[in-house]
């Protein structure tokens, strides 16, 4: 085997050719996004024990779930309604037409729980946990000392000792428990039996308050009451993975009670036409709502993906990965820009997607080669266009910014060419409960970094 000194200068160089495309600039990462074209995967998934069935799984597949994914490492419903019966943008209709129920017990709750909950929370979480009010709750990120994204959980304050944080696709159970093992807060921090039901559409607060009364309708969004459906203590918040009018319903002991509580809001539901569907990731590109493993991870910051509100300018205490992201914000606030890339809303042509993407899609300049990748692409009916979430270089950043995307051959308008996009605004239609950040541009105030 030749010595590194006795190769030549072609053998030493990466091979641009590579199927996934290393001439897209990840030189920001440790581990480059896999961007292999690999198309459709004809495989079965394995149903086993390694894998966790919540306490609704069985009644998910008796609904019709006909296909899942893994999240949290626990079997997720990603489909009812059959390609061949309208699919995911069927599904889409009963959302934003009537009213959904989700099955989202991948959501784990971890409770920390104990004299020190806010001083451990305020520790790990960007945003100040002290202006948390308990019963209510807040969007929240956690970041590492390299100031990427661990997880983007919706916490939720019970008590003055009680947070819970229902978290989205990491580990961060460990991440947690690890965090104390030297720091010593007086906390105990644990899973818990609790499993989440998303009531999500423009008639959920009326089933909502059939099922808990008409409190549900005064409690502002992020609003937490505790209430009692079918013999089980929940926990109810206005909240949702959508841009639309919508709930969750925390369920205790859920490997009791889970049956009862479906059941009930099944049977509540059917007067208003209630459909079970999978989450809506169609509606939350929508809303400019992030998923965690899919538009970012652990190595994006929140200034690439437009989350700076989430980093306080203001909040005193010291918290992981606050020395690197003030670094960050320095740089930006002097009109630099320190990562390559940066997350950006597009819309593009071809026909409509209407389904999950299989790949990350490639981007190009139109004139230049690929630069950038497609995370999240769907259909818009609203907008009779398609829409998409990705990663381009800064540069490449501006609204207007012309691209191409290399849409598989389903969504081509002509065969083997690429589809035109335009960098556009995020988000792409508004909101029943706007994000901070929609509320801050309706002042006047951009929150991009």
């Amino acid at each position: 085997m030749l010595e590194k000194a006795e190769m030549s200068e072609s053998e030493t160089e990466p091979n641009r050719s590579h199927p996934n495309v290393p001439d897209i600039d990840q030189s920001d990462r440790h581990v480059p996004i896999n961007l292999r074209q690999s198309g459709p995967t004809p495989v079965q998934m394995l149903i086993s024990t390694r894998v966790r069935k919540s306490p609704f799984w069985h009644l998910a597949v008796e609904a019709g779930c006909w296909r899942a994914t893994v999240y949290n490492r626990m079997y997720h419903p990603r489909g009812y309604v059959r390609p061949e019966d309208g699919g995911a943008m069927a599904e889409y209709d009963a959302l934003v037409n009537r009213v959904t129920m989700w099955n989202v017990a991948v959501e784990r709750q971890i409770r920390v729980k104990g004299p020190d909950a806010e001083a451990f929370v305020n520790y790990v979480i960007t945003r100040d946990a002290t202006k948390i009010k308990p019963m209510h709750g807040k969007y929240a990120i956690l970041c590492n000392e390299k100031g990427g994204i661990l997880n983007d959980p919706v916490l939720l304050r019970l008590e003055n000792d009680e947070f819970w944080f229902s978290i989205s696709d990491s580990d961060l159970m460990l991440w947690l428990q690890g965090v104390n093992v030297g720091k010593k807060f007086d906390v105990d921090i644990a899973e818990i039996d609790v499993s989440p039901l998303q009531i999500q559409g423009p008639l959920s607060e009326d089933l909502m308050a059939e099922l808990f009364g008409d409190e549900v309708r005064t409690m502002p969004y992020y609003g937490l009451m505790r209430g009692k459906l079918a013999g089980a203590d929940v926990i109810v918040s206005q909240t949702g993975f959508t841009g639309e009018k919508g709930y969750e319903i925390y369920t205790y002991d859920s490997t009791i009670h889970a049956e009862a509580v479906w059941y009930a809001v099944r049977g509540a539901g059917a007067s208003y036409g209630l459909r079970v569907i999978a989450p809506a990731h169609h509606r939350r590109v929508a809303a400019g709502i992030l998923s965690w493993g899919q538009d970012m991870d652990s190595e994006t910051s929140p200034f690439q993906v437009n989350l700076a509100y989430q980093v306080p300018r203001k909040k005193q205490a010291d918290y992981i990965g606050k020395e690197e992201l003030e670094r960050q914000r320095k740089i930006i606030d002097e009109g630099g820009f320190p990562f390559k890339m940066r997350m950006v809303g597009i819309k593009l042509g071809g026909q409509p997607i209407t389904d999950y993407a299989n790949d990350f899609w490639l981007i190009s300049e139109p004139e230049g080669g690929r630069v950038g990748y497609v995370t999240s692409p769907w259909w818009s009916p609203e907008l009779q266009t398609n829409i998409a979430l990705c990663w381009v270089p800064h540069r490449l950043s501006e609204l207007g910014t012309r691209l191409l995307v290399e849409v598989p051959e389903a969504y081509t308008e002509r065969s083997g060419e690429p589809v035109a996009a335009e960098v556009v605004e995020v988000p792409f239609r508004p909101s029943v409960n706007p994000s901070a950040r929609e509320r801050a541009k309706a002042r006047g105030r951009d929150w991009a970094y």
